[in-house]
């Protein structure tokens, strides 16, 4: 069973950390089993069919057949602990996969053979590289029909480098595999081990000048002796491996655990997180030390919500020791919490344990003030230490949603928080001008699977519908307008008559009420009434429906009765002759526009700006980003923008991403303003 591994105290030294990263279908999980079975773990490897591996626990992957959540294990193999994070292949997930990266020394991107290098794989290994990760590279599903294992490893290396050289390779037919790196003798599919060795070494032995003149000596040098320039050599990214495995039959997967244990770096080899002491532009880089003795911190990069259990904050510790009874603060937090049980997570299975030291990855349970990114420490002088933000994608795919049942909206926000809480790259926000709540994401396929764990897991059932556009009314020439509110019904009646004049403001002003009534033809007392019924108009609309801006209001003349004039006569007054006024004011409809920065590989540039153009939008410039992409930034309209990231993804197989911001209003163009107002009928409470 999962949770009987034994998981006692291991050295620092003895600790590896990798997170399996890469696009959907490339086989992680199916590898993540292979993995613990491997190592003895578990018994026997389950599958995604059945819904039956450790990862994938959670019921919609189950039913998906597809990981949505960063998923934790760990093993031991020799006297070495490896923990690895199991991660989502979908960009609509990377909020998930992202956070692994802050808690492991490799980055391992599984390419699945068959298909190739997918965009996926692209942008972890770029998001890998800015975060000074070693990388390592894992050809998976070798024993595929019809594949060129050779031909892909030269597309590994014109995509990634000449720095990714493989530490084994396929041989007899992707029937077993060939280690090149201790081993210089024999061959493999791909011809001679000897030049793949000497590859190896000659790459190596590059970073250290004192090795150089051994091997231009000797003609070779004893890998054993080669750790510490292997280990410098990953840290700068001098060397990218390369392993071939399949998972699904198990070729590759011993020497992959040799590779880990052996290879890989430790918590004192590999780059030290870049953490911050302060805030803003006074704040100081600095990096924990991985020393078990030295006061804590341990940086919490996911917090799962269990309605059942209650929160779980997983965590990687940085620096010190972690025990059960441990005082931890939260942030700059002035009360600790006691750890009341720590735990190694094996999937959904929590294994307890005494101890935790740096590299190790464990969670800690039922503490709600725990948060994503929240930095522990038990030194009061460490309160206002964080990790370096990482660099998520902005969620703009919005979706309004509303509970089914009346009343449940309080309840509906809280249900909401805790499944935000579990994915950085969520969001909700309640928009007044639409008196809508909105939930953005990064895509349909978010959302879609948000609403499931909504429906599914908390029993909660919501109505949606795309967010309405925030559209405004306003005027764009002088006008005046006059009402006269007279209403007999047997006893006491309504009167109120009022002249008003108005005229445009620049955009942006807002609006602007002036009372110039001389001679108290309408009375102190029902200039606010007037006011009102002003007011009333510019929140529900005039022509369209939507809040009317940009606009002054001059009340100068009225009329009044002794007896009849009331507020509501005046405020009904107000209200018609303010709408009389607007419809001489040549009205117009204004529609919010967006900046948009769209980062995209350099090669969909030109149907980026077609689509863009076609959508009535200006495209304002572009410049390089990084290798092979290019920004384009400009401006459209956000009614345009409904479904872009699907139209985004068409363009860039996936491999496009964008940010929009609100910019300016302006008016829409005419078909469009016949549009929505032909429907628009004004309420007559009289």
């Amino acid at each position: 069973m999962p949770g009987t591994l034994p998981s006692g105290a291991v050295q620092v030294a003895n600790i590896r950390t990798l997170a399996l990263v890469g696009p959907a279908a490339a086989g992680k999980t199916t590898l993540a089993e292979a993995l613990l079975v491997q190592s003895g773990a578990i018994g026997a490897a389950g599958s995604l069919e059945r819904g039956s591996t450790v990862s994938d626990y959670d019921p919609l992957e189950r039913r998906m057949q597809h990981s949505l959540n960063a998923s934790v294990m760990h093993t031991m193999h020799t006297d070495t602990r490896i923990h690895f994070i199991d991660t989502p292949g979908a960009a609509d997930f990377v909020g998930q996969s992202l956070p692994a990266l802050e808690a492991v020394e490799t980055a391992a991107v599984v390419i699945n053979a068959a298909t190739g290098i997918e965009p996926m794989a692209q942008r972890m290994m770029d998001y890998a590289a800015e975060r000074q990760l070693d990388r390592l590279i894992i050809v998976n599903k070798i024993d595929a029909q019809g594949v060129d294992l050779a031909a892909l490893l030269a597309d590994i290396q014109a995509t990634f480098g000449k720095e990714c050289l493989p530490l084994n390779l396929p041989d007899a037919g992707g029937t077993k595999v060939v280690d090149c790196f201790y081993n210089r003798e024999g061959h493999s599919d791909f011809g001679a081990v000897d030049a793949a060795h000497r590859a190896l070494v000659e790459q190596v032995v590059e970073v250290d000048a004192a090795f150089v003149d051994r091997y231009l000596n000797d003609g070779d040098v004893d890998p054993s002796e080669l750790h510490a320039p292997l280990e410098q050599a990953l840290r700068e990214g001098h060397l990218i491996p390369v392993c071939f495995v399949s998972a699904r039959t198990g070729v590759g997967v011993a020497e992959l655990l040799d590779v880990i244990v052996k290879l890989l770096p430790n918590p004192t080899e590999g780059n030290a997180p870049d953490f911050l002491n302060g805030e803003g532009a006074e704040a100081q880089l600095m990096h924990a030390t991985p020393d078990p003795e030295a006061h804590v911190l341990a940086h919490v990069f996911k917090v799962t919500v269990d309605p059942y259990v209650g929160k779980l904050g997983i965590l990687r510790v940085h620096q010190g020791t972690i025990t059960k009874d441990s005082q931890l603060y939260i942030g700059d937090g002035r009360k600790p919490f006691k750890v009341g049980h720590l735990f190694m997570l094996q999937g959904k299975e929590h294994v307890e344990v005494a101890r935790a030291v740096p590299g190790d990855i464990c969670a800690v349970a039922k503490i709600d003030e725990l948060h994503f990114d929240a930095v522990l420490h038990d030194a009061a002088e460490d309160d206002h230490i964080h990790l370096k933000p990482l660099p998520f994608p902005v969620p703009v795919h919005g979706l309004a949603i509303s509970p089914k049942r009346r009343g449940d909206e309080q309840r509906m926000w809280e249900i909401m928080s805790k499944l935000i809480d579990e994915d950085p790259c969520l969001k909700i926000e309640h928009v007044a001008t639409t008196n809508e709540t909105i939930v953005y994401g990064l895509g349909e396929l978010h959302l879609r699977m948000l609403m499931d764990r909504l429906r599914e897991v908390y029993k909660f059932e919501v109505d949606t519908r795309p967010p309405r556009i925030a559209y405004r009314e306003t005027i764009t020439a002088p006008a005046e307008g006059h009402h006269r509110h007279k209403k007999q019904t047997g006893g006491a009646g309504q009167f109120g008559e009022v002249y008003l004049r108005i005229e445009p403001l620049p955009r942006g002003t807002g609006f602007e009420f002036v009372d110039q009534v001389k001679g108290g033809t309408i009375p102190g007392q029902f200039i606010p009434a007037v006011e009102k019924g002003v007011r009333e108009v510019l929140a529900t609309g005039a022509i369209a429906g939507y809040p009317v801006v940009d606009v002054r209001v001059v009340v100068y003349d009225g009329k009044s009765h002794t007896v009849d004039s009331k507020e509501i006569a005046f405020a009904t007054a107000g209200r018609k002759a303010f709408m009389a006024a607007i419809r001489e004011a040549r009205p117009i409809v204004l529609e919010p526009i967006v900046n948009i920065e769209i980062t995209a590989p350099d090669s969909a540039m030109g149907d980026i700006t077609g689509d863009l153009s076609a959508k009535r939008g200006l495209v304002n410039g572009t410049h390089n980003g990084s290798v092979g992409t290019m920004v384009v930034k400009g401006q459209a309209p956000l009614s345009e923008l409904a479904g872009y990231q699907s139209r985004l993804n068409a363009m860039t197989s996936g491999q496009g991403r964008y940010t929009v911001a609100l910019s300016h209003y302006e008016a829409v163009p005419p078909n469009v303003q016949q549009q929505l107002t032909g429907s628009f009928k004004v309420h007559d409470d009289e």
